[in-house]
């Protein structure tokens, strides 16, 4: 017992490190995890006090224990031997490819990343970026609706930028978790955004397996009650207008759902922005034919470096107005009662119909569509009176003019056009610069919609 035992460095240094490890699993970090739990399990507590809508258990769930629950589910395993014998594989394979979809769908979500950092952040960036404007906005509808309802905002998408507005504009109502793409994985932004309760999902996944562990943890989510926000479009618009809406999410928010554990209640949400910031790219890839946005990060440093700059000059301007209205509550329970044999298609028109009774109608699109509507260069005076004349047009849309003046929503716009160098001036006439056409369509066609419901009532 008392023999002096001689081992390498090297053999010494391991024995050491994995004793180490050993220790902290066993028992550091089982304290520490308990701490962290604990501290969270206050920190909801204390937010549940003052949001009208507590976080739900389902969303406070270790992340270990819903992956499990995922793919123990009954439906899932059926698709992991369905899976198996198709591609002619064992099943434990197909159940860690199971595994894997689920760890890359399944968010950890942070009450205190969420309300202590992200919502903070989303609204200085918000306000520093655009004059933010809350249109149409009926706290009481939205006050009434079930407490133990699943709500569900969905919006059209203009810019990633709605993810930012939304977040901060809903935060004294509850935590939003969303479906985002593949643009979010990756590291370490991927970690950020999973802290903030969204999840990932590969759009051009055509895999069953896939597609069941996906609609499965949508399922559950919608079960547990949990606040989600969703873009029916299926992705930016490419040419500024509403866009079809696609029916994946959507079908399996409705179809995976346990009828009768809860009612699901749509928010209609629209958003407006006098400038989109992707506006070129997106116009580029719609001309393409496709959804691949050629953004290179060198692109992007260039424009925070020089806002940086403008801003340390004092020079530095905001981009015109953002604006964001909220629709009147729509129950699924009502809806089915009320649409028999609508189904999903139905349901989803109605909702891209609501969304887009709801857009802004803000300076930009407006300038811009007066002036592509004209035959011949305008002057300011011009201008403004088809401007004028346009929101006479819309009495029942949400009409954000700066100042409540026609004249001087007009200047605005036309300013924010000219100074981005899409409409010229010549001897007191202002016309669109005939290459940045797509670009003022762009805005244009955001509001376009508005001006065909008008005409046909």
């Amino acid at each position: 017992m008392g023999n002096v035992v001689e081992m390498p460095v090297w053999a010494l240094i391991l024995l050491v490190a994995f004793a180490g490890v050993t220790f902290a699993s066993h028992f550091l970090f089982p304290s520490v995890r308990w701490f962290f739990r604990r501290r969270m399990e206050k920190v909801v507590a204390k937010l549940n006090t003052r949001l009208e809508r507590p976080i739900e258990p389902f969303k406070l769930a270790r992340r270990h224990d819903m992956i499990q629950r995922l793919i123990y589910d009954p439906e899932v395993n059926r698709a992991i031997v369905a899976h198996a014998k198709a591609q002619g594989i064992p099943e434990n394979v197909a159940f860690e490819q199971a595994k894997g979809y689920a760890r890359e769908i399944v968010p950890s979500f942070s009450a205190s990343a969420y309300f202590g950092f992200a919502i903070r952040a989303a609204k200085w960036l918000s306000w520093s970026l655009y004059r933010v404007r809350l249109g149409h906005f009926d706290a009481a509808a939205l006050s009434a609706v079930d407490k133990e309802a699943t709500v569900v905002f969905v919006m059209n998408h203009r810019s990633n930028m709605d993810y930012v507005l939304v977040t901060w504009l809903a935060a004294e109502r509850s935590a939003l978790s969303y479906a985002v793409g593949e643009w979010a994985r990756v590291w370490p932004l991927s970690r950020l955004i999973k802290a903030m309760g969204a999840y990932f999902i590969r759009r051009k996944s055509r895999g069953d397996l896939y597609r069941r562990v996906l609609a499965r943890y949508v399922g559950m989510a919608t079960d547990g009650g949990v606040t989600q926000a969703m873009f029916p479009e299926g992705g930016l618009s490419l040419d500024g207008a509403l866009a079809p809406p696609k029916l994946g999410l959507l079908k399996y928010l409705v179809e995976e759902r346990t009828p009768g554990v809860r009612d699901v209640v749509f928010v209609p949400v629209a958003l407006n922005y006098d400038r989109v910031f992707e506006d070129r790219l997106l116009v580029a890839a719609g001309q393409a034919g496709g959804r691949k946005f050629p953004a290179r990060i060198s692109v992007i440093g260039r424009f925070i470096l020089k806002q940086i700059w403008l801003r340390l000059r004092g020079r530095y301007h905001r981009h015109g107005y953002a604006a964001v209205s909220f629709g009147a509550p729509l129950s699924l329970t009502a809806f089915e009662r009320d649409h028999p044999g609508a189904g999903i298609e139905g349901l989803a028109a109605l909702l891209m119909e609501r969304i887009g009774q709801e857009v802004p109608v803000l300076p930009v699109p407006l300038v811009a569509r007066a002036m592509l509507l004209a035959k011949a260069p305008l002057s300011l005076s011009e201008i403004e009176e088809r401007v004028a004349a346009m929101a006479a047009d819309l009495p029942n849309a949400y009409l954000h003019l700066p100042r409540d003046d026609i004249g001087y929503g007009a200047r605005f716009g036309l300013q924010a056009l000219t100074k981005r160098e899409m409409v010229q001036e010549a001897d007191g006439k202002y016309s669109v610069v005939e290459h940045e056409r797509p670009i003022v369509e762009f805005y244009a066609a955001s509001i376009a919609h508005l001006f065909r419901d008008c005409s046909t009532k």
